[in-house]
């Protein structure tokens, strides 16, 4: 009973001990944890600035702008300031909108091409067997008139032995007392001649079957116009029919100039505009002066681009079809309110311009403007002649009213009071006051916080 009872006390007195231990150990971390949570001199004691007061603001340079429960006179809700010293540090330049001559200049890539009104392909208009081509490679030129191959064909054969009959009952049956069988002579005779000419016979090749009384064995196709080769699809003797394109020529008399546009200058370009052509690597001397002719229709599904055609005279074949030039488009647009390209900043959504007001205020201010005139927007709406608008480190501004609004916002938060309130923001909850003298912390501690 002894030891059992002794056994008891000691058990008894242990958890005493532990008891006091932990009571102890909770005590002193509440302690450590008020002592931490006190307000230091340090930060109480250090002037905050306000609207209007004389203590300077030791973050002001940094901040430059930040107040966040705003001043009476700052021009507009998302405004910020930037001192005199931190414009010229980060570099700020301004402009002025103001009305201007808006003279649009498009400088692009273009091709020399065909005149594709003066390209033709040479077809037979019967069938037959090629006995002797004369143009006898792509590049070559032709005159008008100039024989490019000879044919043989039965059909033609035929039909030309057919008119010498006709001609020879003509002689036999024209002193006929019988007007009807005159007649027909006649109109055997005219109908034979008029398949001949549909044929490509000429009249004078008619004339000579006439005097020789013998048919031709082979027709001769000649070129229509003045040109070159550009393909040659017979040779000496293959068939051909009339589907058959023995030859496609182009006439290089005129040329054509094709540029390539962006869609959005498409639709500033039309017809009649100045246009200018500058040729590369000293192909040639001169500068080519003319209007645009046609603005094509569709858009190139592989380039996304749109084209324009300006048209020249082609003397002495001078000018190489395929060959890259600089194509310059001028058009007037008139006097307009300008607005310079730098100045323009786009989120994708809106575009807007950063506004710099006399008094060191920066505003964002939602514009609209019309196509890009060369260095300048015309201005629609948002902006007045004599404003002024920033053109140089204006995403520096920028971020900083997207802060100052986002800060802002978060001002108007419960708890998220940044005006230095002491009043509960909102909830009807106040918050503890800051004791007027602090408790003085430790040595240690104070060191700390003045390094």
């Amino acid at each position: 009973m002894i030891d059992t009872s002794s056994r008891a006390t000691r058990a008894r007195t242990y958890v005493v001990i532990a008891a006091a231990s932990l009571a102890i150990g909770a005590g002193g971390a509440v302690l450590a944890l008020r002592w931490f949570a006190a307000p230091q001199p340090e930060i109480t004691a250090a002037p905050t600035a306000t609207a209007g007061s004389d203590v300077p603001d030791p973050k002001g340079e940094a901040m430059a702008g930040m107040d966040m429960e705003g001043e009476a006179g700052t021009p507009g809700h998302r405004a910020v300031y930037i001192s005199p010293a931190r414009q010229q540090l980060i570099g700020v330049r301004t402009a002025a909108v103001e009305s201007r001559a808006l003279d649009a200049t498009i400088r692009t890539v273009g091709a020399l091409a065909y005149d594709e009104t003066r390209v033709t392909e040479v077809h037979p208009k019967v069938s037959g067997w090629v006995e002797r081509v004369f143009v006898d490679f792509v590049g070559k030129p032709v005159r008008r008139g100039q024989p490019l191959l000879t044919i043989y064909s039965p059909d033609l054969v035929a039909t030309q032995n057919e008119y010498l009959l006709a001609l020879k009952a003509q002689r036999q049956l024209g002193d006929s007392i019988f007007p009807e069988t005159r007649s027909g002579a006649e109109s055997l005779v005219s109908a034979t001649r008029d398949r001949l000419r549909l044929w490509d016979i000429t009249d004078v090749q008619i004339a000579e079957l006439e005097g020789t009384g013998e048919a031709r064995r082979t027709l001769t196709l000649y070129s229509p116009f003045d040109g070159i080769v550009l393909e040659r699809n017979t040779y000496a003797g293959q068939y051909i029919t009339p589907e058959t394109s023995t030859a496609k020529i182009a006439d290089l008399s005129t040329i054509w100039v094709v540029g390539q546009l962006f869609e959005y200058e498409a639709r500033t370009v039309k017809l009649g505009d100045s246009a200018e052509v500058e040729f590369p690597y000293g192909q040639s001397t001169r500068r080519l002066r003319g209007r645009v002719a046609f603005v094509y229709p569709d858009v190139n599904p592989e380039t996304r681009r749109a084209r324009v055609r300006i048209e020249f005279r082609n003397p002495g074949l001078e000018l190489k079809p395929g060959s890259y030039v600089t194509v310059i488009l001028r058009r007037s647009a008139g006097a307009q309110l300008a607005l310079p390209k730098e100045a323009l900043l786009d989120n994708g959504v809106t575009r807007y311009a950063l506004l710099a007001h006399p008094n060191g205020y920066f505003e964002p201010r939602e514009v609209e403007v019309g196509e890009a005139v060369d260095q300048f927007y015309p201005v629609i709406k948002g902006l007045a002649a004599g404003d002024r608008v920033v053109t140089s480190a204006q995403f520096l501004i920028d971020s900083e009213t997207n802060l100052q609004a986002a800060l802002g916002a978060m001002a108007n938060m419960p708890g998220m009071k940044m005006g230095g309130d002491t009043e509960g923001a909102g909830t009807g909850a106040a918050t503890p006051a800051t004791p007027s003298t602090p408790t003085a912390p430790a040595p240690g501690h104070q060191q700390h916080n003045q390094r």
